[in-house]
């Protein structure tokens, strides 16, 4: 049993050697625990300071491509490297790297794909109330969407199985955290949370400028997700809504005519007929897009395959160069 501990890191040279330093070595259960940096474009020490922490395996993007692309370029070589379970945290060192064999019990017991650890965000201290009010409510959202119980959707401490690892597709550029939770739910993975610890917090985020701007992206890769998924659900909701908007003005006219003065609301029948025409509009949008999301089923089932078989041919007991990730650029 392998376990490889990926850390995705921006300017991280104050922190990475902490963070490899709390990350345990040997775990009941498992037989090799190697640790895996992704530096995603840093203009500092990082990649000096995690090699002299003893980090195993090193990938270096060229230029910053953003935390969700690095995950995935993570995740990908953690499985070129033979990885059973693939445990993701933050450079920073918020993470208590001491709760991994807390995080991964439930997939050495067979009862869990995906494991996200919850911070508790309600008993943090340096939350504020606004934040934790939001993430209260976003994470509930979340799991409305994905049909999963998490209470900390938006965690980056997390563990996956391997089969879950080849499974999960990211294409969102702002965050994995909604995205992976979403998918792993409408994919009908095994999804658990345990409660795990935080440490000291040593920077603010660096994934969003502010508030406002986290709530936006957040809702987009919510509503972009969740449309992949449920098209004809999303566009249903959406024409049903617009054929209401559009039956109130009729009704007005209809109204004012069989008073017999529908001659000076024509305005009304006129928008009410538009909003009608669009929401039927928004119901043959839904047909396509269900159609297309059929499609993208089979594509995803696809790259799976080519994926296993991919993987198949990377055997790292060989050690093939074009298999082996360490140190390299991409």
């Amino acid at each position: 049993m392998k376990l490889i501990v990926q850390i995705p890191c921006f300017n991280e040279e104050e922190t990475v050697a902490l963070t490899v330093a709390n990350i345990p070595r040997q775990i009941p259960g498992v037989d090799v625990v190697e640790i895996l940096v992704i530096d995603d474009g840093s203009r500092d020490r990082t990649v000096q300071a995690a090699r002299e922490a003893g980090v195993d395996h090193i990938v270096r993007n060229k230029r910053n491509v953003g935390l969700a692309r690095s995950f995935r370029i993570g995740l990908d070589t953690c499985l070129k490297l033979g990885a059973d379970i693939i445990v993701n945290t933050d450079g920073d060192n918020q993470y208590e790297g001491a709760d991994i064999p807390k995080l991964i019990a439930p997939i050495l017991a067979g009862a869990a794909d995906m494991v996200v650890g919850d911070r508790q965000t309600q008993s943090l201290d340096h939350f504020t109330p606004v934040k934790k009010y939001l993430q209260w409510l976003g994470s509930g959202v979340v799991r409305r969407l994905a049909g999963v119980w998490v209470p900390d959707t938006v965690s980056g401490f997390r563990a996956f199985d391997r089969d879950a690892a080849i499974r999960i597709n990211v294409v969102s550029s702002f965050s994995y955290t909604i995205e992976t939770v979403i998918q792993a739910g409408k994919r009908q993975l095994a999804v658990t949370s345990v409660p795990i610890r935080t440490n000291i917090t040593t920077r603010e985020s660096r994934l969003f400028k502010s508030v406002p701007h986290f709530i936006q992206n957040s809702l987009g890769t919510m509503v972009r997700m969740y449309s992949m998924y449920q098209p004809l659900r999303v566009f249903f909701f959406m024409g049903t809504f617009l054929v209401f908007l559009g039956v109130l003005p009729i009704l007005r006219f209809l109204y004012f005519y069989a008073m017999s003065d529908g001659a000076g609301h024509l305005q009304s029948l006129l928008l009410g007929s538009v909003l009608i025409l669009m929401g039927f509009m928004a119901y043959l949008a839904g047909l396509v897009a269900d159609l297309i999301s059929f499609n993208r089923q089979l594509i995803e089932m696809a790259l799976e395959r080519i994926r296993r078989m991919e993987l198949a041919q990377c055997d790292p007991a060989r050690q093939q160069a074009d298999c082996d990730p360490l140190d390299k650029d991409v």
